[in-house]
């Protein structure tokens, strides 16, 4: 293999398949990335058996060929080297890529590539195509409530269903459901429906980057896999098995008091809050008191801690209904705040027992239920 590229390009494809690299593995070709030549384009790929990430960037290929090399390594080197073009070589007798750099050169060790696992390939059936700034929304405002233990698996997945124009996608660590639909451009013939792991969601929400309009979505027949492609990256995640929560009946259908709140104003009160309720399981109260012909309705927030201290902060709100006092997990509460696209918010309660509904106002796609905490009077 002998190829040349610039190195902010190389830099850029190693910062997007890194992450992907196996960092726990007992296979050492697992720590490596591929580099391979392809078509006359550079080919990186870096997998940890569950995702696998490949990136193409524009190089000047003299020679075929492909190796693996420490992942840590060659990306340390090249963001250390200089902007200019890096030329590659490899000794295919000895596994032993030479890179030169204006007046620097390597010589890095690497591993077969025929001991890297096969990288793989999407086929044209069942292919969905959305926007990519769509994607990264829908992403943004669901994985962040999917379970980060794996005490039960399902729930570290993301429930995505497509169904004629309509993409849904849904996540719940049993204290927190969040779930967000959009029509699609283009109606789909075939229909998917899969658990996705949330971690590989929010990568792909990392590197897709703006050149890409449209991300394409694949599941390949019998593989337990879905494959994402963009312009020049793919990413391959293998789905998650197991039947994921019923979560319609946990939505509630009815409630007794609509509160419509200053979105900003809010998760200020909200951060305010955290800072208190740290030492409380981050339990905070909201309060909320309907206007009357002399004032306006409003909400407080406040946590207490015994060893810190307590805050209190009032802000004004619309209220439909009846005067309510319910506790949540304000850390919760904010994390979801911060995914919302609009200047007000609507927070629907019924008792100080039942769970909350959080929705952007003028937006009937975006639904967050947050479960109650208990407090003592």
């Amino acid at each position: 293999m002998k190829v040349s590229c610039l190195q902010e390009n190389l830099a850029k494809g190693l910062g997007i398949v890194s992450r992907a690299v196996s960092t726990r593995s007992t296979l050492p070709v697992l720590a490596n990335v591929l580099l391979a030549t392809d078509e006359g384009r550079l080919k990186l790929s870096a997998t940890n058996l569950e995702v696998v990430i490949t990136c193409w960037i524009g190089a000047k290929v003299a020679e075929e060929g492909a190796i693996t090399v420490p992942a840590r390594t060659l990306n340390d080197l090249v963001n250390a080297l200089p902007q200019g073009q890096v030329d590659m070589v490899l000794d295919s007798d000895t596994k032993t890529l030479h890179l030169a750099c204006a007046r620097t050169e390597a010589n890095i060790k690497g591993i077969d590539h025929e001991e890297f696992p096969l990288v793989p390939e999407a086929g044209e059936n069942n292919r969905h195509r959305i926007e990519t700034e769509t994607l990264k929304r829908m992403i943004a405002q669901v994985a962040f409530a999917a379970a980060t233990d794996d005490a039960r698996p399902t729930l570290t997945g993301v429930l995505t269903r497509i169904e004629g124009k309509t993409l849904s996608m849904a996540a719940t660590d049993g204290f927190r459901l969040s779930v967000k639909s959009v029509e699609l451009g283009v109606p789909s013939a075939e229909g998917m429906e899969a658990v996705i792991p949330a971690r590989a969601l929010t990568e792909l929400a990392r590197i897709a980057d703006e050149d890409s309009e449209y991300i394409f979505i694949t599941m390949p027949e019998g593989r337990n896999q879905v494959i994402f492609e963009l312009d020049n990256i793919v990413l391959v995640t293998q789905l998650i098995d197991g039947n994921f929560p019923d979560f319609q009946p946990v939505i509630p259908q009815s409630h007794s008091t609509r509160t419509v709140l200053n979105a900003a104003e809010f998760a200020q009160a909200c951060k305010m809050a955290e800072i208190f309720a740290r030492e409380a399981n981050h339990t905070a109260r909201v309060r909320v008191e309907p206007g009357n012909e002399l004032m306006a309705g409003y909400a407080t927030i406040t946590a207490t801690s015994s060893e810190t201290g307590d805050n209190v902060a009032q802000i004004d709100a619309s209220v439909e209904g009846d005067e309510i006092e319910i506790a949540f997990n304000v850390k919760y509460m904010s994390q979801v705040l911060a995914v919302m696209d609009a200047p007000q918010i609507s927070l629907e309660t019924t008792k100080s027992t039942d769970p909350g509904v959080i929705k952007p106002v003028g937006d009937e796609h975006f639904t967050h239920v947050i479960m109650p905490m208990h407090f003592g009077r």
